[in-house]
């Protein structure tokens, strides 16, 4: 009664039918209550390997199958992907109040809050269930549901087996996970498309962290829709990514309007998408995206699961997160592969590739599941990312200065000089503003044009500063405000000087 008239016998990738094998062997050597975690990257097919566990389980021990999802979206993908493989299904949704009809079916897919509603009001009752299957399992929200499936093997699957909840570990609930493939070894055997990365480094230090450990959506807000950051956007867009098919990822609603709108004054092809969307709304925008070639789509978090357009040429992840979840998420939308396409490109506005790695580096992932509070407590923070900075003077800004022969000064190496001469550290600032002031005299007519130069240097300036704040130990935001502030009017100063011994 599992299999639809229409059934076809899929065929797996190797990879795919390996850890089908060892989930198989896993399960058959463990009791019917065991809870086993199966992590595959994003773009490894996880929706195919449960698809094929699923018909292969009702086949073989002919009791019924339960899939979970957090989402709608993912609901119906799933209801079709298991049809696809022979397993009629019935969804649960906000619709189905009782199961009268549920001996016509050996497979049910739900969403967790409605099934949770169901189970508790004992509106649904699903009999003789062996195996329940949990999609995009680091979600908390399923833990509630683990009561009424007492009795039944629990595989849950994930691509990041982290919870995101760091005070109810994975371990707590699965007692086993088995790793597939990594990132590299499906690039290598052209399951998914190379990722070309490129960072911008961004000061984040006006985030704040919210009670989920996450940045707040108030604080990033309001620093990527300030205008330098928009600005900053836009260049790395025109300067990395122009004419790509593009999916931006924005923390806040009101960051993915200024997004839009900075984008399409611009002269491009841009659209938004957040979950204030209705259906219809949310169909047409991703129709178009899909049709248009250099279409650019700004969006919150509404598309890190559930969406799939191996068209994306270009992801830009237009804010910061803790989420290890949330990074590879993001970075896998683009990660499809197509005849003519076997790479694509990052941008990172957020520091995330400096915090977590890259997308394709190797990561131990039955160290993170066992030990998540270790791996959690040397993720590095964003003063560490900041120090190791390296300013590099944009090129249209570099031809201002081309009458000097070198427009370069090392903080550092200038600290550890003037610190081996017993001179006071004040020294390396002052004698930073003499060069800023020199390159600017060069490079100007008068003493207005080199301030109006000397304003340009505002990103060099703070840069300096805060690489000497390193260097003295004094790391303060109000120090480096007031040695920032400082600094300006000494050149200022300084340039005047300068003129007037000129004269």
């Amino acid at each position: 009664m599992e299999l639809t008239n229409n059934s076809i016998e899929k065929t797996l990738y190797d990879y795919q039918e390996e850890d089908l094998q060892n989930i198989f062997k896993c399960l058959e050597d463990s009791p019917s209550d065991f809870n086993l975690l199966y992590q595959l990257p994003t773009g490894g097919g996880k929706t195919v390997v449960f698809s094929e566990i699923a018909r292969r389980y009702i086949r073989k021990h002919n009791k019924k199958v339960v899939v979970l999802t957090h989402r709608i979206e993912l609901s119906s993908q799933t209801s079709r992907m298991l049809k696809g493989f022979g397993v009629k299904n019935k969804i649960i949704n906000s619709e189905v109040k009782e199961l009268h009809d549920q001996d016509q079916y050996m497979c049910f897919v739900a969403m967790v809050e409605t099934l949770n509603n169901r189970l508790q009001d004992d509106k649904v009752k699903i009999n003789d269930i062996g195996l329940v299957i949990i999609d995009e399992a680091h979600y908390n929200s399923f833990r509630k549901l683990f009561k009424y499936f007492k009795n039944s093997i629990i595989l849950g699957v994930t691509a990041t087996p982290l919870s995101s909840n760091i005070k109810l570990p994975m371990k707590d609930h699965y007692q086993k996970l088995i790793v597939g493939k990594s990132i590299t070894s499906l690039i290598e055997k052209e399951f998914l498309a190379n990722a070309n990365m490129y960072n911008y480094d961004v000061s984040l230090k006006s985030l704040k962290l919210g009670i989920n450990g996450d940045y707040t959506v108030k604080s990033s807000d309001e620093l990527y829709g300030n205008l330098s950051m928009l600005s900053k956007l836009v260049n790395a867009y025109e300067e990395i990514a122009k004419g790509t098919k593009t999916l931006i990822f924005n923390n806040g609603i009101n960051t993915s309007l200024y997004v839009y709108e900075t984008f399409k004054k611009a002269g491009y092809n841009i659209r938004h998408l957040d979950n204030k969307n209705n259906a219809t709304e949310r169909k047409d925008i991703l129709k178009w995206f899909s049709n248009t070639p250099d279409a650019i789509l700004t969006s919150v978090s509404i598309l890190t699961t559930g969406f799939d357009e191996p068209t994306v040429e270009t992801i830009i992840l237009n804010r910061a997160t803790k989420s290890l979840t949330l990074y590879f998420q993001m970075i896998g939308r683009g990660s499809r592969i197509l005849p003519n396409k076997n790479e694509f490109t990052v941008i990172d506005m957020g520091n995330n590739v400096a915090r977590f790695g890259m997308w394709n580096a190797p990561i131990d992932w039955q160290e993170i599941f066992h030990f998540p509070d270790f791996y959690l407590e040397n993720i590095k923070n964003d003063e560490d990312i900041e120090k190791d900075f390296v300013y590099e003077m944009p090129p249209d800004l570099q031809k201002l200065f081309s009458r000097s022969k070198n427009i370069e000064f090392d903080i550092k190496a200038e600290y550890k000089r003037v610190f081996a001469q017993g001179k006071k550290s004040k020294t390396v600032l002052e004698n930073s503003i003499e060069q800023h002031a020199n390159i600017c005299v060069e490079n100007s007519e008068d003493v207005f044009d080199a301030r109006i130069l000397a304003k340009k240097l505002k990103d060099e300036i703070a840069y300096r500063v805060r690489q000497y704040s390193y260097c003295i130990m004094n790391n303060t935001k109000n120090y480096k405000e007031w040695l920032e502030e400082d600094y300006e009017r000494k050149l200022r100063s300084k340039i005047s000087q300068k003129f007037a011994q000129k004269i």
